[in-house]
């Protein structure tokens, strides 16, 4: 008769064990740890600009309010694990040990993390400048030659919330006249069992609803003047035609949103990111967020602008890809002595195409002079620059730091969400040189 197998031993979860831990929260992270080295930059920065809106005061009654670095060190390390949204924030200092020891004992929720993200754009805006400016002290950035171009960001905004004048019209007038059934409503004797909470929260919530079509409203001059110049310009053809048949149409969720050309090819509300880098290091030196669909409305100057009061140097070439060209922008930068790098438009004759770049006659000195750039074998080297910069940056960004949708509405707050993505990949790439 064979032996008996002996019964395995396991060790087996006791849930319902109590046990003392003694646990310091310094010792949730590695020494090494990269969200210690977001502190420690945090640390070194200026952030009285996030001061001013706090209304804790010493001798004032009323809870200490939270530590703007705190907040600041929060969003930088979600944005450079690749999250932009305050709930998943939330949660991760709860459940995280490196949120847990960025927040060391304080409580945050989803709701103060969200404020805080888009309350504060120009502290932040020079929050960013603080470390261009260190960089540049440093002699890590040199921005003599810069690279720009436009990322297409997906927004909150539905494709269906876009509507017609009429349409518009409309809803506005239904919103007004739901405002005010709701204030008589909330004060008659069939609404008494709402709380004062429950009441405010429907008449907030109409409120809202009615500026956000009041806003849409607001966006249709400046539409309608822009298809009265696509009119002008598409002429009389069928093109011309075709121009005439559409109407501008605003989002109610989002009145400055756009529909827009996306990369996959589709067409969605979205925004234009523009980024702008250094082609030495490839730090991000600008950002603007626009919502014009096309990249050649003049939105190469102002972004050169920018990175010169930001860091205070002077830029020499300004590298950017097709869709930036514009024949005014040419005669400026040459009459700033600019060097633009940038390539020509595919000519409409096929017989054409391949000598874009060969003298015209009536070609101006600025367009002779780009001409001549682009197709020298300098000029030719010099551009490669432009897409191992700025492609491999937007890719870092749309990857990695969370820039794949916005969630908030409106430019100022997009505007926001970008700086924060740019801001956390600067301090990712060159966090040990911001401390030496």
């Amino acid at each position: 008769m064979g032996q008996k197998e002996a019964a395995v031993r396991l060790r087996i979860p006791e849930r319902g064990q109590l046990g003392w831990v003694a646990q310091c929260v310094e010792d949730l992270v590695e020494s090494d740890h990269e969200v210690r080295l977001v502190m420690s930059v945090v640390e070194k920065l200026d952030v009285s600009g996030f001061y001013e809106s706090i209304k804790a005061r010493e001798g004032a009654a009323g809870r200490d309010a939270t530590d703007p670095r705190l907040l600041v060190a929060l969003w930088l390390y979600a944005c450079i694990r690749g999250f932009g949204s305050a709930r998943e924030l939330a949660r991760q200092c709860e459940e995280s040990a490196p949120f847990r020891w960025l927040c060391g004992g304080v409580t945050v929720n989803h709701r103060m993390l969200s404020e805080f993200r888009v309350d504060h754009g120009e502290a932040l805006d020079h929050l960013f400048t603080q470390v261009l400016a260190s960089l540049v002290d440093k002699k890590v950035l040199h921005v003599s030659r810069v690279s720009q171009d436009g990322v297409r960001v997906r927004v909150s905004a539905g494709s269906k919330s876009f509507r017609r004048q009429h349409r518009l019209t409309e809803l506005l007038a239904k919103a007004r006249q739901h405002v005010e059934l709701l204030r008589k409503q909330v004060d008659s004797p069939e609404h008494e069992a709402l709380n004062k909470l429950q009441k405010a929260a429907r008449e907030r919530a109409a409120k809202e609803k009615l500026e956000r079509v009041e806003q849409a409203v607001a966006q249709l001059p400046q539409l309608q003047q822009r298809q009265a110049e696509t009119e002008r310009r598409a002429g009389q053809g069928k093109y011309g035609q075709k121009v005439r048949q559409r109407e501008p149409r605003v989002s109610t969720t989002d009145a400055e949103a756009r529909v827009m050309k996306m990369p996959n090819g589709g067409f969605n509300p979205a925004v234009n990111v523009q980024l702008a880098s250094d082609t030495v290091s490839r730090a991000i030196v600008g950002v603007e967020v626009s919502n014009e669909g096309s990249d050649s409305v003049g939105l190469s100057e102002p972004m050169r602008q920018q990175v010169e009061q930001r860091t205070g140097q002077v830029v020499q070439q300004h590298l950017m890809d097709g869709g930036y060209l514009r024949n005014e922008d040419l005669e400026q930068a040459h009459a700033a002595g600019l060097e633009l790098f940038v390539p020509p438009k595919p000519a409409r004759n096929p017989s054409r195409r391949g000598h874009e770049l060969e003298p015209k006659p009536g070609d101006s000195e600025a367009v002779l002079d780009w001409k001549q750039r682009m197709a020298s074998e300098q000029g030719k080297e010099i551009y490669k620059l432009r897409a191992s910069t700025s492609e491999t940056v937007n890719a870092d960004l749309r990857t990695y730091r969370g820039l794949s949708q916005i969630t908030v509405r409106g430019l100022q707050k997009a505007k926001c969400v970008a700086l924060w993505c740019a801001l956390a990949y600067n301090v990712m790439h060159f966090g040990h040189r911001l401390l030496s």
